[in-house]
C-alpha cells in the first residue's frame, strides 16, 4: 500500500517509481505549458523525489558494501556476478552454500 503525500499524491515506494515520476515531471516542465505555480509545485515534488532516489541508492550501496566485506572487514572489489551475489545473500541470511 502506498502512502499519501502532500496534496493527496502517493509517495513512491521504490527507486523505479520515483525515477519514473521524475521523468514525467521533467517532460511536463520542458513542455513550457505550465503556470508559474504549477512549475514551482512540480519543482518542489522533483526535489523531494530526488531525495527519495538518493536515499534508495545510498541504502543499496551500504547493503552491497556490507555483502562484499571480507573476513577482516575490508571491502573487496568483486566482479558483478549475479550467481555469486545470490550466494552471498544466501550466506548472509544463514542458508547453506547449496540452496
Amino acid at each position: 500500500m502506498k502512502k499519501e503525500g502532500k496534496g493527496g499524491r502517493k509517495k513512491p515506494e521504490s527507486f523505479e517509481e520515483a525515477l519514473e515520476r521524475l521523468e514525467e515531471i521533467v517532460r511536463r516542465m520542458e513542455s513550457g505549458d505550465l503556470t508559474l505555480e504549477e512549475s514551482l509545485a512540480l519543482f518542489e515534488e522533483g526535489v523531494r523525489l530526488t531525495r527519495v532516489c538518493s536515499q534508495r541508492l545510498d541504502e543499496a550501496e551500504k547493503k552491497i558494501e556490507m555483502l562484499t566485506r571480507d573476513a577482516q572487514g575490508e571491502v573487496r572489489a568483486e566482479p558483478a556476478d549475479p550467481d555469486l551475489f545470490q550466494q552471498k545473500i544466501g550466506h548472509a541470511q544463514g542458508e547453506d552454500e547449496t540452496g
